[in-house]
């Protein structure tokens, strides 16, 4: 491959996560055989997207608006705050249908050994937030990983310490599932987490 404009796009799709030389080049060489159209409304998609979404000011979510349509709501619940790593995980739990709170995005979780720490992932505007006086539950919905569960460890202690109820997400033997087919610390930390 010696043309530029066709490696520049190789190399841009390989930003992609899980995208690697391969998978990038067959990405590029469709869009460019197949489908210019889709190429060119991706490009427009992607222009537009970097141009206008920031983030919320009140939950750091990904949005057009200084506010997000989760804040703004008058419907949800201001007295819970759901915290989760990402705005992708946000929207996971808004497709649950399950939740009508509010949410603070961290934008990542503690990670000693790439030099991540509590102030990196925005845990200051989260105790701010959470101290409002409106708030009467955080629910820790950070990953079931190792930086997850430290990372919800270390909030709830800080959490807790000003006097807020914290809980976290149950965890357990997925719905549908065989148990000799479930991972044993998923089915120990069922059977410790029974109810």
């Amino acid at each position: 491959m010696t043309e530029p404009a066709l490696e520049g796009l190789v190399e841009a799709l390989r930003r992609l996560p899980g995208v690697g030389q391969k998978s990038a080049q067959r990405m590029a060489f469709h869009l460019l055989q197949h489908d210019r159209d889709g190429a060119r409304r991706l490009a427009g998609a992607l222009t537009h997207a970097v141009q206008q979404m920031r983030h919320c000011q009140r939950c750091h979510t990904f949005t057009e608006n200084e506010i997000c349509s989760t804040c703004s709501d008058p419907r949800r619940n201001p007295r819970l705050l759901c915290v989760v790593e990402t705005p992708a995980d946000q929207a996971a739990l808004e497709r649950s249908n399950s939740y009508l709170g509010l949410y603070f995005v961290l934008m990542g979780r503690i990670s000693p050994l790439d030099g991540v720490g509590v102030d990196a992932i925005g845990a200051a505007p989260l105790l701010e937030r959470a101290a409002d006086g409106v708030v009467e539950e955080v629910i820790l919905a950070t990953g079931f990983t190792a930086e997850g569960e430290l990372t919800a460890h270390a909030l709830a202690q800080a959490l807790k310490s000003r006097g807020l109820k914290v809980t976290r997400l149950a965890r357990g033997v997925p719905a549908g599932s065989e148990l000799e087919y479930v991972d044993l610390g998923t089915l120990a930390h069922a059977l410790g987490d029974r109810r």
